[in-house]
């Protein structure tokens, strides 16, 4: 039984061929295109709205140089956003679940932002190792311990996204068996289960959104740091 609750996670294969790639390109399909007219439909106004009121607070604290940022940082939100609503539907596949999937956008990005900080502000950055008036028996520990937490950044935007996504499935199906199972037995009680599982599921969209956008205002949080 506590096999079958991980299987969810499992990545699908298909003669052998692994489907991530079309768990991973099947979202952009779905997200309406700009049309030549010059008033657009209720759809594409409303994310247009949404794309332009994000990428303005997300660029607010930003300088004019990380302001190159906005299209990568609001694509990968809305792309994560996109991928964690349709993993909640049945008989999907979340590839958000995958901690590799998530270190593949955190390392990359992460690393770009410090890059950009030695290479145009060298001192800044690495200040930032050490804080101002430490006292001088502290500072050998202190860089080490900046320095390894600076490398945990991008562990940490992974673990983050996959932990939170992970559990709230495993929630899910736990309750949902719960249900299943206790459908014939205690009717009642079944259906006070049912009323939780329904609460959980609007939790669980809630959580797709704010780990989405958790993901990316850190990655703007560590640009600010560095341009």
């Amino acid at each position: 039984m506590m096999t079958s609750f991980f299987d969810q996670f499992a990545s699908p294969s298909f003669l052998g061929i692994p489907l991530i790639a079309i768990a991973i390109t099947l979202p952009w399909m779905l997200f309406p295109t700009s049309s030549p007219r010059w008033i657009n439909n209720r759809l594409i106004t409303t994310q247009t709205w949404f794309i332009n009121r994000f990428t303005n607070q997300l660029m607010t604290p930003l300088n004019v140089g990380g302001h190159k940022w906005a299209l990568l940082l609001t694509s990968l939100m809305v792309f994560l956003i996109t991928i964690n609503m349709l993993g909640l539907l049945p008989y999907t596949f979340t590839p958000t679940t995958q901690l590799s999937l998530n270190m593949g956008f955190a390392v990359p990005l992460w690393l770009a932002t410090v890059i950009i900080g030695m290479r145009n502000q060298p001192t800044i950055a690495l200040g930032h190792l050490l804080p101002e008036g430490t006292p001088i028996p502290l500072i050998p520990v202190l860089i080490i311990i900046e320095t390894i937490s600076l490398f945990i950044r991008p562990l940490a935007l992974g673990v983050r996204l996959t932990a939170n996504l992970t559990a709230g499935h495993l929630l899910i199906q736990l309750i949902a068996t719960a249900v299943f199972v206790l459908m014939s037995m205690m009717p009642t009680v079944a259906i006070l289960t049912a009323a939780i599982l329904f609460l959980l599921t609007l939790l669980e969209v809630a959580v797709a959104m704010i780990q989405a956008y958790v993901f990316v205002l850190l990655l703007s949080l560590y640009l600010q740091e560095n341009v």
